[in-house]
């Protein structure tokens, strides 16, 4: 029996894991909660990175450089030029000098908007040096701008790539725009090229990816970032396969994307500690004569962009706060060089996950022989796992989940330590009975009842009321059990006792007192009332035959007395002893009464 009880709290405890961590999963699964948990979670993934980041353990490609415009050259450049933005000649010189030392890619993080009327010369020197080089990108950008102020333009084909979508990713939905800020035309006409720069921020407004492909009139545009890793590596496929496992093959890389289609960035360092940076002052006295500048580009993957907070081109991301654009880039391109990218793992496995560790905790929990054992245990598996998902993401890129995981942990342990309080509840409940219960007959047991006659003494006498006692004997027992046997006359204690059980109030106490001795501890009850119930119990077991063990049947009857507190006595002896006499007074008249 105690075998069975215990492998039913087993599989009760397995449930209830189960059950609590599919509950966890559902409620975090709903609309509003999975926004909450979501924004979490990402906090947890920008932890990680900034633990991974300060453990210097990710290398940048020392072929990436940043020709930047940061603080000191914004402030040359205007001192030098008298405004800002700067002459398009200065950056087609810029072109010709970094070419001219054979450079892997050339890239603009800046969009070359609209002709400056009195500098048509400065745009068209622009477009040549673009047009001469097969390796110089420039960017623009996609967005939702009404018609009403701008008008969607065209563009040719010859910017976008063919992208075939096996997965369940919504292109259109989570990167369609209906409009796009044009650059030159002239620049549009004459170079391949232009890259889109869109991209995408989390709710919260931290940048942790970028998208791969934008969607603009039903044509899919490449990332500018993208476009230069692909000439960094030679590669110039313009066909795209995005597989139904959420990856896009090319180059011989699998590139992982998120369920918007894109691809999770792997951070590198702080803004301006990361990669190799020339300041553009530095360029620019270089490529008009100053000798001192020793500027090496040769073989390298060059960026062109803004770094000066007052240019307005800065994002948060998860390893800071103001992020320059163009670092974000070249982050993109260190992934893709390294083939690092992060991956978010399924949420099939955070499920699987998370049912584990709810499993293995919640055991856990419901062996421990002490609430400060089961705290360590829950926090060991909370620390344990936080610092494996830390790895997974170190050595392996996976991104797995941690509030999901520790949250159905939390509450398992919550749920699990209910559970036991209930089993011990129980077991209490069982144990009491035990304790306090005549195991044949099912009522109150001997102890129980001297216990009830020492506090019924003691209310009645607070509250200066009475109570009263009925001490039933069953007439001719002895030679009952002669007659018919043991059995049958446990069968009649049983009866009996269940007839007396039913028939007085819920707040009275029914005990066996020994042998075929029963009493019933009636609260707040006079002497007449007391014998009035004792004359209406013997007249109903009298009233039937019992069955017997023996299938037969037997007519049973009782001798009871009667007493009452304080008028038969103030202590339980005296009480037990009015009601004893009384019905030893019955059994001598007749039996089958109340003795007077």
């Amino acid at each position: 029996m105690f075998g069975n009880e215990k492998i039913k709290n087993v599989l009760a405890y397995l449930f209830c894991a189960v059950f609590v961590a599919v509950l966890v999963i559902l409620v975090v699964k709903n609309v509003g909660m999975s926004e909450f948990f979501n924004s979490i979670e990402n906090k947890t993934f920008d932890i990680r990175q900034k633990i991974l980041v300060s453990s210097n353990y990710k290398k940048v490609d020392k072929d990436i450089v940043l020709i930047t415009v940061d603080d000191a050259s914004y402030e040359y450049l205007v001192e030098r030029y008298g405004e800002w933005p700067i002459s398009r000649s200065v950056y087609a010189d810029l072109i010709n000098y970094v070419e001219a030392q054979n450079p892997k890619a050339l890239a603009f993080d800046l969009m070359f908007i609209k002709s400056m009327k009195s500098k048509t010369n400065d745009d068209a020197r622009l477009v040549k040096a673009l047009k001469s080089y097969d390796n110089v990108f420039t960017s623009m950008n996609l967005d939702n701008q009404s018609e009403e102020v701008r008008k969607a333009v065209d563009l040719d084909k010859k910017f976008s790539v063919n992208v075939e979508n096996k997965s369940s990713i919504d292109f259109v939905k989570e990167a369609g725009f209906s409009n796009c800020r044009a650059i030159l035309p002239q620049i549009l006409e004459n170079t391949p090229n232009v890259g889109m720069i869109n991209v995408s921020r989390s709710n919260d407004g931290v940048l942790r990816k970028l998208p791969l492909f934008m969607v603009y009139k039903n044509q899919y545009y490449p990332h500018l970032a993208m476009m230069v890793a692909q000439k960094a590596i030679g590669d110039n496929t313009k066909d795209f396969l995005v597989s139904s496992n959420k990856t896009v093959k090319f180059a011989n890389r699998n590139i992982p994307v998120d369920k918007d289609g894109g691809v999770i960035l792997n951070w590198y360092g702080a803004a301006g500690f990361t990669f190799t940076e020339v300041p553009l002052y530095k360029v620019v006295k270089a490529m008009y004569g100053d000798k001192t500048q020793k500027l090496d580009f040769s073989n390298k993957i060059v960026y062109v962009g803004t770094t000066a907070v007052s240019l307005f081109d800065t994002k948060t991301v998860p390893v800071d706060k103001v992020y320059p654009g163009v670092e974000i880039h070249t982050t993109f391109i260190n992934n893709f060089i390294n083939n690092e990218f992060i991956k978010r793992v399924d949420v099939s496995v955070d499920i699987v996950v998370s049912l584990i560790l709810a499993l293995v905790v919640g055991f856990a929990v419901y062996k421990s022989p002490t609430v400060i054992i089961s705290l360590s245990q829950v926090l060991i598996a909370i620390l344990g796992y936080v610092i494996f998902s830390y790895f997974m993401m170190k050595y392996c890129n996976l991104w797995l989940a941690i509030v999901v995981p520790v949250l159905a942990v939390v509450v398992t342990f919550v749920a699990v330590y209910i559970f036991k309080f209930i089993v011990k509840s129980r077991d209490f409940e069982h144990q009491y009975k035990l304790a306090t219960t005549d195991g044949l007959t099912e009522l109150y047991n001997h102890r129980y009842f001297q216990e009830q006659m020492i506090a019924q003494i003691a209310n009645s006498k607070r509250y200066n009321l009475n109570f009263s006692m009925i001490m039933s004997d069953i007439d001719f027992f002895k030679k009952f059990n002669d007659v018919h046997g043991h059995q049958s006359g446990d069968a009649v204690l049983k009866q009996v006792a269940a007839k007396l059980k039913k028939n007085v109030r819920s707040s009275d106490f029914v005990c066996r007192y020994g042998g075929e001795e029963m009493t019933i501890i009636l609260p707040n009850t006079d002497y007449e009332e007391a014998v009035h119930t004792a004359e209406k119990l013997c007249a109903l077991i009298a009233e039937k035959p019992f069955k017997l063990a023996n299938n037969k049947e037997s007519n049973v009857t009782v001798s009871l007395g009667v007493s009452t507190y304080p008028q038969d006595g103030e202590d339980a002896a005296t009480i037990i002893a009015a009601a004893d006499k009384r019905l030893y007074n019955a059994k001598e008249n007749g039996r089958n009464q109340v003795g007077k």
